[in-house]
């Protein structure tokens, strides 16, 4: 062909760009073009060899797509950029080194269509929950795998939004944030026998991966928390007669990873308050309107949910509603419990426009919420979001910072997700701990229902303020120890007695269970650990401390003959390890958690949230083997 020929077969292709709008067809016919001009190129400088060879014509082929690149990892955290996780501990001995267990590797085989998922959830959940499995994924993102054949993952998350609909490298959401905190490593008690982390009593995490595996994809490894995992779950220890909390301790070898380690795991009972019992409440609500909750998962969803709170509430409760966009303006101002009508027809009145000013929509819901504060009244402002701020204020410091004197004044701040893709995890947390509220993320009606109607007393009413728990381990007894999660709950060993550090707050009836591995010396008898936890009474402020010793003669010899409940939290920890891929579970598989939680669930055969983990943990492994 000559070189004039060569340049009209280019035309077409420049045409072909402007009949597709979308953008795979517009990748195609760019990747057209670009061989047409390439050919141009070559015509011209090989004008002196008219003919080349099969071999050589192979050769000068271009290759058609996107060249993967590898992004920037960012230097500070913003709210649209998520972290990158922290490099693996580096062993320092035998006993750091990670599980040695053989680690299957996936064939590629087709997969068999995962069979539905056993739930608690309300048929009428199912439109909210419920997404095409996808059918194919990027050649990269199936090479990615690391761990257990763990593939594709939920987000890239280095992906910033392009404002548009497509998400960026075919990822599942675009625009979703996560930080990653590390994993914790192991200690030598002769370096630090004490562990020391406040109280936690957050779920989301474990919703945001329900609704990212029922979505047909594993979520990203910083968006799990181990100790939300484990807290979501009901856990059967017996309430305190007396205190404020009862301690509960339990241990055996690890099912995980051999024989050479043991689980212990910290419970807490938090006390039970009735729900006739509970104080009147004044809760404002903090309403997302944005563009971004133009959907059913979303406002939508929130709708539906608050629908559900309102008819628990009781008449000397207040309501009031704040909506942001583009800017904050008061939708209710506080009315009675009593003025159910007046109340929905404020919730129907929602509907989504313009950007997310957060922080503008955040300072009048405190405003409101600082007048209705009295000594025997809940006072708290409930933000309703998928934590995206772009107008004003946009990052958690700046928000917290023009809210700070509000939480001081007694006002809890409890955050409440909706969404995935264009969510910010990162902003969600982060304000509710500062806030000294909770964080929960709401996937479908019935997760609203359990926030909102069942555990509505322990989401209102708080019982015990800046919370924490150190364990003193013995270092004759216990060699190492390795904390599973709170890695972003951390305290300084010697704050635990400082009462001027912020900590946790759990409401009434809340529980909280933290789990430890353990290496112990070989014939060593006696006290393994004791455990403090230290408390303020939310009304008087009068500070509380409890403790409870472990002795080596209480560990169970056999990980089988341990409670139900106990081996329900080692198989939910250790997927969670898994999932984040944590260098200290290199060697766990699914199918090891999936023995252990399906003899669970044949020893808790009425709880339907066990049925639903085993239902997971099986979704997990199908999509994990399409790597």
């Amino acid at each position: 062909m000559t070189k004039k020929g060569l340049m009209f077969s280019a035309v077409p292709a420049l045409g072909f760009m402007g009949v597709f709008p979308m953008k795979g067809y517009r990748r195609l016919a760019a990747a057209i073009l670009g061989v047409a001009l390439l050919g141009v190129l070559l015509a011209s400088c090989g004008s002196q060899s008219p003919t080349a060879s099969p071999a050589q014509t192979a050769t000068s082929a271009p290759t058609v797509g996107p060249t993967p690149t590898t992004p920037p990892e960012p230097t500070q955290l913003t709210t649209n950029q998520a972290t990158t996780a922290p490099t693996a501990p580096t062993p320092t001995g035998p006993l750091d080194t990670p599980r040695q267990t053989e680690v299957p590797i996936p064939t590629a085989t087709p997969v068999p269509t995962p069979q539905p998922i056993p739930t608690r959830l309300a048929e009428t959940d199912s439109q909210l929950m419920m997404a095409p499995t996808p059918t194919a994924m990027p050649a990269a993102e199936a090479q990615s795998a690391t761990l257990s054949g763990l593939s594709p993952r939920s987000t890239d998350s280095y992906v910033l939004s392009t404002g548009g609909t497509d998400t960026v490298n075919d990822a599942p959401y675009d625009a979703t944030f996560f930080k990653h905190y590390g994993v914790n490593p192991f200690i030598d008690t002769e370096d630090d026998h004490l562990s020391t982390f406040a109280m936690d009593v957050d779920t989301a995490s474990y919703t945001v991966m329900r609704r990212i595996i029922q979505d047909g994809y594993l979520p990203d490894p910083e968006a799990v928390r181990v100790e939300e995992f484990v807290n979501f779950f009901e856990h059967g220890y017996e309430p305190p007669k007396d205190d404020v909390f009862s301690i509960h301790i339990e241990g055996s070898p690890s099912p995980f990873g051999g024989n050479s380690h043991w689980l212990m795991r910290v419970g807490l009972q938090g006390h039970v308050i009735a729900a006739e019992e509970r104080k009147d409440a004044s809760l404002i609500f903090v309403i997302d309107v944005s563009g971004s909750m133009a959907r059913e998962d979303r406002l939508g969803l929130v709708k539906r949910s608050l629908g559900l709170l309102v008819d628990e509430l009781r008449p000397m409760d207040q309501v009031g509603i704040v909506v942001y966009g583009s800017q904050g303006r008061v939708l209710l101002e506080p009315t009675s419990g009593a003025n159910k009508e007046a109340i929905m027809e404020a919730v129907n009145a929602l509907s989504p426009d313009g950007a997310t000013n957060a922080a503008e929509g955040l300072v009048l819901g405190y405003k409101m919420a600082v007048k209705e504060v009295q000594s025997e009244r809940i006072t708290r402002v409930i933000l309703l979001s998928d934590g995206v701020a772009n107008v004003g204020n946009t990052g958690s410091g700046s928000i917290l910072n023009l809210i700070k004197g509000y939480v001081e004044e007694g006002v809890t701040l409890s955050t409440v997700g909706f969404g995935m893709g264009n969510y910010n995890d990162i902003l969600m947390e982060q304000l509710a701990n500062d806030g000294n509220g909770t964080y929960a993320y709401v996937d479908t009606l019935s997760e609203a229902r359990r926030i909102f109607v069942e555990n509505l007393t322990g989401t209102l009413q708080v019982i015990a303020l800046d919370s924490k728990i150190q364990v003193d381990f013995n270092p004759e007894v216990v060699s190492r120890y390795r904390l599973l999660g709170y890695e972003n709950r951390r305290v300084a060993d010697q704050d635990f007695r400082n009462d001027a550090v912020d900590a946790g707050e759990v409401g009434a009836g809340h529980s909280v269970t933290a789990l430890y591995e353990l290496k112990l010396h070989e014939g060593e008898s006696g006290s393994l650990a004791t455990v403090f936890i230290r408390y303020q009474d939310p009304d008087t402020r009068e500070v509380t401390e409890l403790s409870r010793n472990f002795d080596r003669t209480q560990l169970r010899q056999r990980f089988e003959d341990s409670s139900p409940r106990f081996q329900l939290a080692a198989a939910v920890a250790e997927y969670a390890e898994i999932l984040r891929e944590s260098y200290w579970a290199q060697g766990g598989s699914l199918e090891d958690v999936l023995t252990v939680a399906e003899r669970v669930q044949g020893l808790l055969v009425e709880d339907s949230d066990v049925a639903e983990f085993v239902g997971l943990v099986v979704q997990a492994r199908l999509i994990g083997s399409r790597g």
